[in-house]
């Protein structure tokens, strides 16, 4: 597999532009091109000659929509193929805001959570950060998209993959994706999710951008978590906690827990009082979500009802919270499920 161009800032395609002999403007070219989610080879400003030299080195095509679905409320769904063949997924979500884009960052994940299907076949490899972009870049265009008003407004990085677990492209990524020169998304409207890797969490608090730091807490003890989450033998809830905090004082930006409810599992009353107990009166939000079933795994969705139920009793106890909606759930069900759907049937 040749390098990915993508992989590149402005800064250097400029470098890389000046190395290849050609005038400055080319570099503006070449890099407009790629930020429309072009193909080397489909950038109809540069030279044959040129496109040639570029593809002695890069790939032309970083990656590319295999499939898409599109479920009942309108959220979308893509397989991406990667240029080594490789398959992730990826998810478009409409709100009144704007439109949501949650992208992979690894091809599998060796975290092991038990409800995840991402994570059945383990971690195959980690993706570049211009993979990682490509996914937005590809889907942006997709939707009539531009650099100045894109169909793709903010970015989640909650699929395939733990993005700590792959931090120097992950930084790498969101370096490029918040540069003024590339596609100019704020941090305010990007949102990381990791299973709580406390060592990256304490050095992506130094990197200077500021987003939505999000941690898959999913349990109020260390025993329950780890029967799930393997981390969980590693890191502890307290560790989690005090890593949290110093995210807040190094950016002002308040964390979030997501909180998949598992029946029988972590739900009850006396989860919720808990959780009360361990986050009450930190900067912090609590996202509330009904499990989405691995078919491989015998872990169960607890009912709405019982959801809702949980979410009275966090609001009483004085915690911001909400329940996640369901969208999508007609078009592949848990992240990692279309991948590997179509392994199998491949």
């Amino acid at each position: 597999m040749k390098s990915i161009i993508q992989d590149l800032n402005f800064n250097q395609i400029k470098e890389l532009t000046a190395a290849c002999g050609q005038p400055a403007f080319r570099a503006k070219q070449l890099y407009e091109g790629l930020t429309q989610g072009k193909d080397i080879s489909q950038i109809s400003t540069l030279p044959a000659a040129f496109k040639q030299k570029l593809l002695e080195d890069f790939e032309d095509c970083a990656i590319k929509i295999l499939q898409t679905f599109e479920g009942a409320d309108g959220t979308k769904k893509f397989l991406f193929e990667l240029a080594d063949g490789n398959i992730i997924e990826g998810v478009l979500m409409a709100y009144k805001y704007g439109n949501t884009q949650c992208v992979s960052t690894q091809v599998g994940c060796r975290m092991g959570c038990k409800f995840c299907a991402s994570t059945l076949n383990g971690r195959v490899r980690d993706l570049t950060s211009g993979e990682i972009l490509s996914q937005i870049l590809k889907v942006n265009a997709a939707y009539g998209g531009t650099r100045e008003k894109r169909a793709v407004t903010n970015v989640v990085l909650m699929g395939s993959g733990e993005p700590f677990d792959n931090y120097d492209n992950v930084v790498t990524f969101l370096k490029n994706l918040t540069d003024g020169d590339g596609l100019n998304i704020s941090p305010r409207n990007i949102s990381l999710s990791t299973c709580g890797l406390v060592d990256r969490m304490y050095d992506f608090a130094e990197e200077g951008i500021p987003l939505n730091l999000t941690v898959s807490l999913h349990a109020t003890t260390d025993e329950e978590r780890a029967r799930t989450m393997p981390v969980a033998n590693k890191w502890s809830i307290a560790e989690i906690l005090k890593a949290c905090d110093n995210y807040f004082a190094k950016t002002g930006r308040r964390y979030i827990f997501e909180y998949s409810l598992i029946e029988g599992e972590n739900c009850d009353k006396r989860h919720a009082e808990e959780l009360i107990k361990l986050l009450k009166g930190r900067p912090c939000h609590v996202n509330l979500i009904r499990l989405n079933e691995v078919k491989e795994r015998t872990l169960k969705a607890t009912d709405e009802k019982s959801a809702y139920r949980f979410l009275g009793f966090l609001e009483k106890g004085g915690l911001s919270a909400t329940l996640r909606r369901q969208i999508g759930s007609d078009i592949g069900g848990a992240c990692g499920q279309l991948r590997a759907s179509y392994i199998k049937d491949d």
